[in-house]
């Protein structure tokens, strides 16, 4: 075989992180009964995934700490009611509110069991052709391993190599050069495979690792440079390529 060891990303390349925050997400909506501040859900959510989306893309790039992305992550959507502003303005523990949203959200979300399809079908086959697998994933430490369980997929992988213990996250070299160190793979017979093309597929390329876009979000990578050692838009393709 050509490869060894597989790195995989986690979130959104098995596990339907996207998914299942959604339902956390309204759980989250009725449990705080942010109804009071938002008489349509849905600005809520779509303010949530705005600020979503930037804080983890500004994570991963080394530019926010994990407290400010786990604070800002609720305070930003929050904010865009003009009735929470008010009432947070004479809120001397705002923050302590925001922080007990989130744990709220991040134990909805990490017990749901929602993966990707062809999820399980992809590992039991790769486990079956011999593929030493690690994931490689930006996430946070109590909550991955949640979620790992949740989901049945732990068992499929050797190591476990987090952002946090890394000391830099994806896309950064030193993450990758620190996973290659973790697992004992070598970078020459080692293949990352991820749904995101900056953090997962650039970022190890970067690295001198070869690399597998999951294109579920269609992006466009004609222009992309590097390219791609691979691009597959279905998980059960891979089993075609491994």
């Amino acid at each position: 075989m050509r490869y060894k060891d597989l790195f995989v990303d986690f979130d959104d390349t098995l596990y339907d992180t996207h998914g299942n925050a959604v339902m956390a997400l309204s759980e989250t909506f009725e449990e705080f009964h942010l109804e009071r501040h938002f008489p349509d859900p849905q600005e809520f959510y779509d303010a949530y995934w705005r600020a979503n989306i930037d804080l983890w893309t500004r994570y991963s790039k080394g530019e926010i700490t994990r407290q400010h992305l786990i604070v800002e992550r609720f305070r930003r959507p929050l904010m865009e009611s003009q009735t929470f502003r008010e009432a947070a303005s004479h809120n001397a523990s705002l923050t302590t509110y925001l922080l007990t949203m989130n744990d709220y959200f991040l134990d909805c979300c990490s017990s749901k069991p929602g993966v990707i399809d062809g999820a399980h079908e992809l590992m039991d086959y790769l486990k079956g052709r011999g593929y030493r697998m690690h994931v490689c994933s930006n996430g946070f430490h109590e909550v991955q391993f949640k979620k790992l369980a949740a989901c049945g997929l732990r068992d499929y992988f050797d190591t476990i190599i987090l952002s946090e213990e890394a000391g830099a996250n994806k896309p950064s070299p030193a993450y990758f050069d620190y996973a290659l160190r973790r697992s004992g793979a070598s970078r020459d017979t080692t293949l990352m495979i991820g749904d995101n093309l900056q953090t997962d597929v650039l970022g190890a390329l970067n690295a001198g690792i070869d690399a597998m876009l999951f294109n579920r979000w269609s992006v466009e990578t004609k222009d992309t440079v590097p390219k791609p050692t691979f691009i597959v838009d279905s998980l059960r393709d891979i089993m075609k390529i491994l």
